[in-house]
């Protein structure tokens, strides 16, 4: 009896507690659609999905998204797990990033503009040209400010061999012409582990008519290639570990930042400038020994005094002494390197900074 008791009194505890929600209501669902999105576009939107379910009234909320983000390394297990990510992972993974982006931008009404649409995932062909697809028809269809791509590949750089450098830009180049209207509206691209042809990536440029960011992670066309760049829209250039002999910046109108890490030059500058009158920013950074030649900064920067910002990481050998003479509003000259003198013999790192005032 008592256990009867027990029971109906905890169901009607229960009772009460339900009766009490339907009274208040679903307090999710009381509040505003604007406050709701605003507080979703924080976090990913993989997040903000799983949130959604919480609320009937906020499974209509993804089809308004503004912002979009979608990547695939967060659907990627602990690297602490016990669980061995294998290539079945990375299909599956890679096909629930193309399904939601599918699902998000076919769904979507075309009166609502997207400010921020960015998917990081694998170079898979079958799941790139599905996003493909559902990032030109939202092109066509709605306004996109911001349109942005990461790709990934099944091998992280140090498994690649040369042979898998030229299958990943092959898959690449593959898909670059079966999405020529989804990469004509790219505002960013990053492509990784990729060694492209000859006139390969000047012609990913042609394609992407409003890029306005590239980064370039092992991707080369070739040990001692020279890779020369036109571009109208282009503003932010990041090059990290290409095997180009130089890299040649010929006509580059809206360039104001340049980026490039441990280049693998044999000649004395790795980049040429021509045109690029709005260029403020340039970091440089190396990590280099006694055999390689040194960088003179004098003569790379002679006919640049527009630069405002410059980023220099050397942890090197050597570090060559020289002296740049810019006229600019500020100057942030940054040195790592092991040095080569008695006073700084115990030293493994040393920093420098310059300001420069306006002249």
């Amino acid at each position: 009896m008592k256990n009867k008791k027990g029971r109906r009194s905890r169901n009607k505890a229960t009772c009460n507690e339900d009766a009490a929600c339907k009274a208040n209501g679903d307090r999710l669902s009381r509040l505003p659609n604007d406050l709701l999105l605003n507080i979703l576009e924080r976090v990913e939107t993989f997040d903000a999905l799983r949130a959604c379910i919480l609320s009937k009234q906020m499974l209509k909320l993804p089809a308004m998204f503004s912002q979009i983000v979608i990547d695939v390394g967060s659907l990627v297990p602990d690297p602490d797990s016990s669980h061995k990510f294998g290539i079945r992972d990375v299909a599956r993974v890679n096909g629930a990033v193309a399904k939601v982006t599918d699902n998000i931008l076919w769904m979507r009404s075309p009166g609502i503009t997207i400010r921020k649409l960015n998917v990081r995932m694998v170079l898979r062909h079958y799941d790139v040209l599905s996003v493909g697809k559902s990032f030109a028809h939202a092109m066509a269809t709605r306004k996109v400010q911001k349109a942005e791509i990461e790709f990934m590949t099944e091998k992280a750089c140090a498994d690649c061999t040369p042979a898998d450098l030229v299958d990943f830009a092959k898959c690449f180049n593959t898909i670059l012409a079966d999405c020529l209207d989804a990469f004509a509206g790219f505002t960013r691209l990053w492509l990784q582990n990729m060694r492209f042809g000859e006139g390969d990536i000047p012609n990913v440029l042609t394609t992407c008519k409003r890029l306005q960011s590239l980064r370039l992670s092992y991707c080369d066309s070739g040990i001692r290639s020279v890779l020369c760049l036109e571009h109208a829209q282009l503003i932010d250039l990041e090059i990290n570990y290409g095997k180009f002999e130089k890299v040649v910046l010929n006509w580059l109108p809206k360039l104001q930042q340049v980026t490039y890490n441990n280049w693998c030059s044999y000649d004395d500058e790795p980049l040429a400038f021509g045109f690029v009158p709005q260029l403020s920013k340039l970091s440089l950074a190396k990590i280099a020994v006694r055999s390689d030649r040194c960088l003179e900064l004098s003569q790379l920067l002679a006919n640049f005094p527009s630069i405002s910002e410059l980023h220099l990481n050397f942890r090197s050998e050597k570090v060559l002494n020289c002296i740049c003479l810019i006229s600019t509003l500020y100057m942030i000259v940054v040195f790592s390197a092991i040095l080569e003198c008695k006073l700084f013999a115990g030293c493994t790192q040393f920093l420098v900074c310059f300001f420069f005032p306006r002249l």
